[in-house]
């Protein structure tokens, strides 16, 4: 198996983009990448997706996106799990390249939401969770989490106010963000008298309905080490699985596939979590903000709220996470997130980071979150030269 590294990355703004198709979105995202890598085209691409035939009509996806890229020829497939999609697409990518089956591989992750409306949003994304015993009975996603996080402060006698740091620190670094979502700071007060969406989950709590694209390009290690930039070497790309159903899980303040892709990751880059200097972790929730730290082994369970208090969490502390935003401050496009975060672990590992910038940044972690953590990829980066 050949050592893999990321030779070029790009992304979109993200927002209400109703000026630009999904073709347009992926398209954009892939010539940034392509020309940042300096390559003419891949010799695969995938894409990340989960919500284009329900809310655009439109399946097929990767093929319409090479096509459109001027690379039509090339192989193309979509991938799909949920949220996790561009998780699970890197991780494929990786996979090619490491085989020796392929040399270069474009990852495009691309959502586009904001163009239907509220319900017929909620309705797709509840495709997420158990069809069955759960979308049946009109459990809406956000409403799952909302189970989550009233169990998690029930059970940790933790209140609803300590939640607050999350978002807080999301904001924060989103104003450094020119492809944020949500470029403005907010206090905790501003929290604490949010509107409910699902009690106990308010506006801040949650990530945006909104619209993006964002792309990586993977290629051998020896061709990144022949290329004038600084080397990014994929050290861990793990993945696992839970149930889908809350009811069917073990303990649904245990993120088991959070903790099993995480230890995977470790042991495959034979590292422990105290070796991490950041973490992009998939805050679609706050509850889930906790339950990725904890789960990842950051924080022991029922504690990671009161770390995020502290400060342990922020650009200037012991992990930073969300560092350019997150998913509630820079935006949470479901099937492009996993992508936005591999994009802002990288800039940060080059150097690129600008006012966030985490100081001496040389190993990375992303944890891409899917339904309610059914599927979970995890991915350890690194700066190599």
């Amino acid at each position: 198996m050949r050592d893999v590294a990321v030779i070029g990355i790009g992304q979109t703004p993200i927002g209400e983009l109703w000026n630009l198709s999904l073709r347009e979105l992926g398209a954009s995202a892939l010539r940034q990448a392509a020309a940042d890598a300096g390559i003419e085209k891949p010799d695969t691409l995938y894409v990340a997706n989960m919500l284009a035939a329900r809310l655009s009509n439109q399946a097929h996806l990767a093929t319409l996106i090479a096509d459109y890229s001027g690379w039509r020829g090339i192989e193309a497939a979509t991938i799909e799990a949920a949220c996790a999609s561009g998780g699970m697409a890197f991780q494929t990518a990786v996979r090619a390249v490491a085989s020796g089956m392929v040399d270069v591989v474009a990852v495009c992750g691309v959502e586009k939401m904001t163009d239907e409306t509220t319900a017929q949003i909620t309705s797709a994304l509840a495709t997420a969770a158990d069809a069955d015993y759960e979308g049946s009975h009109g459990a809406s996603f956000v409403a799952l989490n909302a189970l989550i996080m009233r169990r998690y402060m029930y059970e940790y006698k933790v209140p609803h106010e300590a939640f607050g740091a999350f978002s807080i620190n999301a904001h924060k670094n989103a104003v450094n963000n020119p492809n944020a979502m949500f470029r403005k700071a907010i206090s905790q007060a501003v929290y604490d008298r949010a509107p409910m969406i699902a009690d106990p989950i308010n506006l801040y709590d949650s990530s945006p309905i909104c619209d993006g694209a964002a792309a990586v390009i993977l290629a051998p290690l020896e061709m990144a080490r022949a290329m004038n930039k600084p080397v990014i070497r994929v050290r861990a790309s793990a993945s696992a699985t839970d149930t889908l159903s809350l009811a069917d899980r073990h303990n649904m303040l245990s993120l088991e596939a959070a903790s099993a892709s995480a230890k995977k990751a470790y042991q495959q880059a034979g590292v422990n979590p105290s070796d991490i200097d950041l973490f992009e972790v998939h805050d679609a929730f706050s509850v889930m903000s906790a339950l990725s730290l904890e789960g990842a082994g950051f924080a022991e369970a029922g504690t990671a709220p009161y770390r995020a208090q502290d400060g342990e969490f922020t650009i200037g502390g012991r992990l930073p996470i969300s560092t350019m935003g997150g998913l509630k401050g820079r935006g949470h496009p479901v099937g492009a997130t996993g992508v936005y975060e591999l994009v802002d672990l990288i800039t940060q590992l080059r150097g690129e980071a600008g006012a966030n910038q985490v100081q001496d940044a040389a190993l990375g972690l992303t944890q891409n979150i899917g339904g309610t953590g059914a599927t979970v990829v995890a991915h350890i980066l690194e700066r190599a030269g």
